[in-house]
């Protein structure tokens, strides 16, 4: 007799579900063992998270390239992913299936599951995110069903799965991570080059110069004056603009290029990155071939009145990046340091700090609508291949 671990993985794999994005949950630890051997080879794909708010990113770049993602977490994630879980997921329309572990409830030792495990039902309303609840192993049948409709309406729904179900399974066993690549995971980095660089452009000057090397390339833009400067430069079929969801450029893109051939473009800023730098680690982790992450660090929130970050201080983006664990990494000032990095065709990813001097172009609004920036995207997408490892 399977167990009802092994029954729900059978459910997933039977409805299309190709991509796992976990965080660890002692009430899942068997589950999460099963998965990780489940989706760790091509064209499937098991990926460890650093924070709930990335994996709805990553979850929205799949489903923007036509995948089918979960996510399995504790039910204590809720309060870390909602605003991506709305003015991202939910935005666009894009297909989630939300595995939750419903703690708190059905025989909990620790106190402090208590509050959100209670109140996590309400939440899901509040927020008009349908939900349902698992409490025995026979209900495990329902989810087929509502999986099969939410990818094929674009929606979200979440499943909140009581302890009482794996109440039948067996010891825990260690899980192992996929390899990436056959390579190590982390390594020490080469020492940052270029100390004292000072910038000498615009965030506007610097999207004008890498304008011609975006051609025929996916390219996820950062929200806010970055998304509307690149849409007045020009908008292409191949640009998704973020309107929402500071943070998740760089998951998308990582989401996206894990789920295409083409090459994949991520526009992304210093206070971005700075709200969810464990995005690096991920993107380390998963090492795409395809990806490039290019940060324009202005050392300010642009958007909001050129407020400091720490990169303006403290921080140096590209040693944060190296110490994640990205190899392929360089610094650029200038318009011919930024071409050259732009022009280098080696393979792998790669992650540019490109210094900035602060400052918006006055420009207008982007005038698309935002399902059809999705659509532009996804006929875009449409003539590439699914990528395969």
């Amino acid at each position: 007799m399977l167990s009802p671990e092994q029954e729900l993985i059978d459910i997933l794999r039977d409805c299309g579900v190709d991509m796992a994005c976990t965080l660890p949950c002692y009430g899942i630890r068997d589950l999460l063992v099963l998965l990780a051997e489940a989706y760790r080879t091509a064209p499937l794909h098991y990926i460890p998270l650093t924070r709930e708010e990335e994996g709805v990113g990553i979850c929205a770049g799949a489903a923007l390239a036509g995948r089918r993602p979960a996510m399995f977490f504790q039910n204590s994630g809720i309060g870390n992913m909602l605003n991506a879980l709305l003015s991202l997921t939910g935005f666009y329309q894009l297909p989630l299936a939300l595995f939750i572990s419903h703690r708190g409830v059905y025989k909990e030792k620790i106190a402090a599951q208590v509050p959100m495990g209670e109140k996590v039902p309400g939440i899901l309303r509040g927020a008009g995110i349908p939900h349902s609840v698992i409490s025995t192993r026979e209900e495990l049948i329902g989810i087929r069903k509502k999986l099969d409709a939410l990818y094929r309406k674009g929606t979200i729904h979440a499943f909140l799965l009581s302890p009482a179900v794996w109440e039948t399974g067996g010891e825990c066993r260690v899980p192992v991570l996929p390899e990436t690549k056959g390579r190590p995971v982390c390594s020490f980095p080469a020492p940052v080059q270029g100390k004292g660089m000072k910038p000498h452009l615009t965030r506007y000057e610097i999207l004008e110069t890498i304008a011609p090397f975006l051609e025929g390339k996916a390219v996820v833009c950062n929200i806010g004056a970055p998304a509307k400067e690149l849409f007045h430069l020009g908008n292409r079929p191949s640009y998704f603009y973020m309107l929402g969801s500071m943070g998740m450029a760089t998951p998308l893109g990582l989401g996206l290029s894990l789920s295409t051939e083409r090459e994949v473009v991520v526009i992304d800023g210093d206070g971005s990155i700075l709200m969810n730098p464990g995005s690096l680690a991920t993107a380390a982790y998963c090492s795409p071939e395809n990806l490039t992450l290019l940060a324009v660090d202005n050392g300010a929130y642009g958007s909001t009145g050129n407020q400091p970050t720490f990169s303006g201080s403290c921080v140096d983006l590209e040693r944060v990046a190296q110490g994640f664990g990205i190899r392929s990494t360089g610094k650029t000032a200038g318009k011919e340091q930024l071409i050259a990095a732009m022009k280098e065709r080696n393979t792998g990813l790669r992650f540019i700090h490109c210094l900035a001097v602060p400052g918006n172009r006055d420009v207008p609004n982007i005038t698309l609508h935002h399902l059809d920036i999705k659509k532009q995207v996804q006929e875009f997408l449409a003539g590439a291949p699914t990528a395969e490892e």
